[in-house]
């Protein structure tokens, strides 16, 4: 997320009630998670295993409830709940705003584009042209919709990240503050869910088809000519490149690439990186002929053992 104008230090200090380490007017331009940042971003840490990571990224700012010894060119912002005070700025920055509409005054409509009944569009959404909107379909605020794409109904872009931070009294929700993006050519079947980002992007890129009742997760990216099965689900912060195919309820765990023109077959769950190119398949998911020959060797155990006993 980057603020509509460059912020100092003492500035954002002063929003969260912080003290600070660094020039005054050290500039402020965003906020990001740690995955996306970039220089001049505000990253927030509150946990010691963490601190190396966050003071290392591409963060200049470091939202920390330590006081530390920051690298040259960064500054502190000296918080005794980062977490807390992370939301603060989301909630400063990006405020809830009330909707004036089923299809707001703010909204920005292209040509040829059709809004069936009972779709609603929020503040700040762009929508290009020749799009369909099916009804009942719902768009939150400042989702960003390209030329030629088709939703169906029911689907959701731009609901909060699945995000949270256990406390002793339960769990206190972290705010979702970014976007969807979706580009141009893109397909979304009925009842899907696409999470904006948490002050990033969720991105779905050029010629990509979702399948009905797909979930995908906050700050996701999916590449080009992507084709996605129903009930599948993606966890938040995963990349999947370029003419990546997912086959009915295959389930991706956060923070995962998946390589380009990989084919993952149905009911597989793969918990880590994968090279493209290659077809996965199991849960945990591997190569698929290997673990079909893994399959096979287990069906032939009990014949195995019999041999033995006799």
């Amino acid at each position: 997320m980057k603020f509509p104008q460059t912020h100092t230090l003492k500035q954002i200090a002063t929003i969260i009630n912080a003290s600070f380490v660094g020039p005054e007017d050290f500039p402020i331009l965003g906020m990001n998670e740690i995955h996306v940042v970039e220089e001049g971003d505000i990253v927030f840490v509150d946990h010691p295993k963490y601190y190396d990571k966050a003071l290392n990224s591409a963060a200049t700012i470091i939202l920390i409830n330590k006081e530390v010894t920051a690298p040259e060119g960064k500054a502190l912002l000296i918080s005794d709940d980062p977490f807390r005070d992370f939301n603060k700025l989301t909630e400063y920055f990006k405020p809830f705003v009330k909707a004036d509409n089923i299809c707001t005054s703010s909204a920005v409509i292209g040509e040829n584009t059709v809004i069936q009944p009972g779709a609603f569009v929020g503040n700040n959404v762009t929508i290009g042209d020749n799009c369909l909107i099916h009804a009942n379909v719902s768009i939150y605020d400042n989702a960003v919709i390209g030329d030629n794409v088709i939703i169906h109904s029911g689907t959701v872009l731009g609901a909060d990240a699945f995000y949270y931070k256990k406390r002793p009294e339960g769990y206190d929700k972290l705010k979702s503050g970014g976007r969807v993006v979706i580009e141009d050519n893109v397909e979304i079947g009925a009842l899907c869910s696409i999470d904006k980002g948490v002050t990033g992007d969720t991105t779905i890129k050029k010629g990509t088809k979702l399948d009905n009742q797909v979930h995908i997760g906050h700050d996701t990216v999916i590449g080009e000519r992507c084709l996605i099965a129903g009930q599948t689900g993606i966890a938040g912060c995963v990349i999947l490149e370029d003419e990546v195919v997912l086959w009915g309820q295959v389930g991706l765990i956060s923070g995962i690439t998946i390589g380009a023109k990989s084919v993952v077959l149905a009911k597989s769950a793969l918990t880590k990186s994968v090279k493209g190119g290659t077809t996965y398949f199991g849960a945990p998911a591997g190569e698929a002929r290997k673990k079909y020959k893994e399959l096979a060797s287990i069906r032939m155990l009990p014949s195995l053992i019999s041999k033995i006993k006799e």
